[in-house]
């Protein structure tokens, strides 16, 4: 079967744009689950993203099954630390915080994941991954004790970028944080984009279908809604 990652990049060589919904388990309940996988049955979703900044709940490998049991398209897991890796999922973007500094999310939650990962099939996706400043403090911020990279310094978010590729990831998320009040600016997801050669995920902030295009227009690859989605699951209906 040919893997996720083979077919993020095929859809890339095609300019074929993805779109992940990412749910956050901290914000779901077990008994809005199915209601929830009919809205994103109906929805143009390509991915499932699972994670967040916080979850230290144990009802992770339900949750996913339950999600697989409903929905066809991948599950990838998003995790904020190896307590939120499930064996249920399909892969899991391996995440670097390249945009911080803080040890533990350059290397160490990475380390510790290992032993985990290697008693599962999930596929790893190595993901560099960059906080941008979006006008006011988020939970990724908050829980990474890290500072976002300026949203006026579209040159120094490009060298992160590329030296995330250069360090051998395999995807670069744009991430303005769950909730942002600004969605990564439009001239940064273009220059990046112009300049690496993976694929380029933009998250955050992102509220309507006009600014999911918006993003596509720039450069983006895939597009992650989260938020947005949980507000109104009648989204691509409006």
């Amino acid at each position: 079967m040919e893997s996720i990652y083979t077919q993020i990049m095929a859809a890339k060589a095609l300019n074929k744009k993805l779109l992940a919904i990412l749910i956050d388990p901290d914000k779901v309940a077990m008994e809005e689950v199915p209601n929830l996988c009919q809205k994103i049955n109906t929805a143009p979703a390509t991915h499932i993203l699972v994670g967040g900044s916080s979850f230290a709940g144990d009802y992770l490998d339900e949750l996913i099954a339950k999600l697989k049991s409903e929905i066809e398209l991948p599950i990838l897991l998003f995790p904020g630390n190896p307590s939120q890796i499930s064996a249920n999922a399909d892969g899991i973007l391996f995440l670097t915080l390249l945009s911080g500094r803080n040890p533990d999310y350059l290397i160490e939650h990475q380390v510790n994941a290992v032993p985990i990962l290697k008693k599962t099939d999930l596929e790893v996706i190595s993901t560099g991954y960059i906080l941008i400043e979006s006008g006011h403090e988020t939970a990724v911020e908050r829980v990474s004790k890290t500072k976002p990279l300026s949203r006026n310094n579209a040159d120094y978010v490009l060298q992160t970028a590329k030296a995330g590729e250069y360090l051998g990831n395999k995807l670069v998320y744009l991430e303005a944080g769950s909730g942002a009040q600004l969605a990564v600016p439009t001239e940064i997801i273009n220059l990046v984009s112009q300049n690496i050669n993976i694929p380029l995920i933009v998250g955050g902030g992102i509220r309507s279908k006009i600014e999911i295009d918006k993003v596509f227009n720039a450069g983006a690859d895939m597009v992650v809604i989260g938020t947005a989605f949980e507000n109104d699951t009648n989204f691509f209906r409006t």
